[in-house]
């Protein structure tokens, strides 16, 4: 499966258009990672351990958003965006929720 955020392939032709396609992803962090995030926020670096969570959580919404493509029988999704969003939860606890949209589309080989 292609996957890409513009809307034309190089040396590719879109012989058909199948429609919208999307994949979520909404993973928790737990305190233990929000706390450290927050200590490393204050005496700076890289939080590791939420870059894992948001490569994890990219990675699940891409995987799911080709899947809806092959189901609908394409073979490339163009236009590719990606959304980010935190939802703060009452406890003070955090998610992280990753959207990938796209066009389903045919390719000619």
């Amino acid at each position: 499966m292609l996957i890409s955020t513009t809307s034309t392939l190089q040396d590719r032709k879109i012989v058909r258009y199948l429609g919208l396609v999307s994949g979520d992803a909404i993973l928790g962090a737990n305190v233990f990672r929000d706390f450290f995030a927050g200590i490393r926020d204050v005496i700076g670096g890289r939080a590791g351990s939420y870059e894992k969570v948001l490569r994890s959580a990219k990675d699940t919404a891409l995987e799911e958003m080709a899947e809806q493509a092959e189901r609908l029988g394409a073979n490339a999704v163009i236009g590719v965006d990606l959304d980010y969003e935190t939802i703060q939860i009452k406890d003070g606890g955090g998610m992280l929720m990753v959207s990938a949209t796209g066009t389903a589309v045919v390719v000619e080989d």
